[in-house]
C-alpha cells in the first residue's frame, strides 16, 4: 500500500490495472462510505477495472483504514471539506487527469460537491446512495447503528478495517444525529455539475429514499438513475453485477466508445 501525504495527512491508496486495459480509457477514483476504507471495497474496484479497461485509483480518507489521524470533531462542511479540498490536491498529487469519481454514500456526496464546487475536470461521477440532504429514514438508521455499536460486535468487525475504529465510528455517528446537521444540503452545487452523472439507488435503503436520486435528476443537467430492487445501501454488495453492467455502459457513453 502506498501513501500521498495531503494537507499534512498520509492518505493510504491503491493503483489498480485493468486485466483488458484500454489505452486513453478515464482512471476511476473510488470514494468511500461514512464508515469505508479501501480494504471494504474488498475487489469490487479491480472487478470495475477489469470490466471497463480503466485503471482504478482506491484510496482511506483521513482517519479511516491506515490513513492518518483526521482533525476532530468534525463540523457541518466536513465533507465539503473533502469535496473541494482534498480530493482535487488528491488527484493533482497522482497526476489523474479527467477522471470518473465513483462514490459510495458520503463518498457520493463528496464526489458530487467536487463535481459542482470545483474547477476539477472530470469525464463523469457515479454515486450510489449518495446523500443531497437529511432524512427522517436517514437519521432513524444511523440511531439503530449506534445501538448495533454499543451492543454488539460491531466495533470487532469494523476494526479490522481501521487503524482508529472508535475515532472513525463516532465521527461519523455523532456529526448525523447532531442537531445542528440536520439541516445539510448540497443541492446548490447541482445545477453548477457540467460532466455526465450516475446515480444508483436500492428500493430498500436502509439510509436514503429515491427522493435522494430524483434532486439530483431534477436538477443535474446530464444524469442517468439507476433504481435497483432487492437492494439496500450499498448496491456494489446486494446487486454487485447490475451495478458493474451499469459502470460499464456509463464509462462507454461519456468515453465516446
Amino acid at each position: 500500500m502506498k501513501t500521498v501525504n495531503i494537507g499534512g495527512v498520509d492518505l493510504e491508496y491503491v493503483r489498480l490495472r485493468s486485466a483488458h486495459a484500454r489505452e486513453g480509457a478515464p482512471t476511476i477514483v473510488f470514494l468511500h462510505e461514512g464508515l469505508g476504507s479501501i480494504s471494504m471495497w474488498r475487489d469490487f474496484p479491480q472487478k470495475v477495472a477489469d470490466a471497463t479497461g480503466c485503471e482504478a485509483v482506491v484510496y482511506s480518507r483521513a482517519g479511516y483504514g491506515r490513513s492518518g489521524p483526521e482533525a476532530l470533531p468534525r463540523d457541518k462542511h466536513y465533507m465539503h471539506e473533502q469535496g473541494q479540498r482534498v480530493l482535487p490536491a488528491f488527484l493533482e498529487a497522482l497526476a489523474i487527469e479527467r477522471p470518473i469519481l465513483l462514490g459510495h454514500s458520503d463518498g457520493g456526496s463528496i464526489s458530487l460537491i467536487c463535481a459542482g464546487g470545483t474547477g476539477t475536470p472530470l469525464a463523469g461521477v457515479v454515486v450510489m446512495a449518495p446523500h443531497v440532504m437529511v432524512e427522517d429514514l436517514s437519521i432513524d438508521g444511523i440511531r439503530l447503528a449506534r445501538e448495533a455499536y454499543l451492543n454488539t460486535d460491531l466495533p470487532v468487525r469494523l476494526g479490522r478495517y481501521h487503524t482508529r475504529i472508535d475515532a472513525v465510528f463516532w465521527a461519523w455517528n455523532d456529526t448525523w444525529l447532531s442537531p445542528w446537521f440536520r439541516d445539510w444540503n448540497i443541492e446548490e452545487f447541482l445545477p453548477r455539475i457540467a460532466c455526465p452523472v450516475m446515480a444508483i439507488q436500492g428500493e430498500d435503503d436502509e439510509y436514503g429514499t429515491m427522493e435522494q436520486i430524483d434532486r439530483i435528476a431534477a436538477q443535474v443537467r446530464d444524469v442517468d438513475l439507476v433504481k435497483l430492487a432487492d437492494c439496500r445501501h450499498s448496491p456494489h454488495k446486494d446487486q454487485e453485477q447490475a451495478v458493474i453492467d451499469a459502470v460499464v455502459g456509463f464509462v462507454a457513453r461519456v468515453a465516446g466508445d
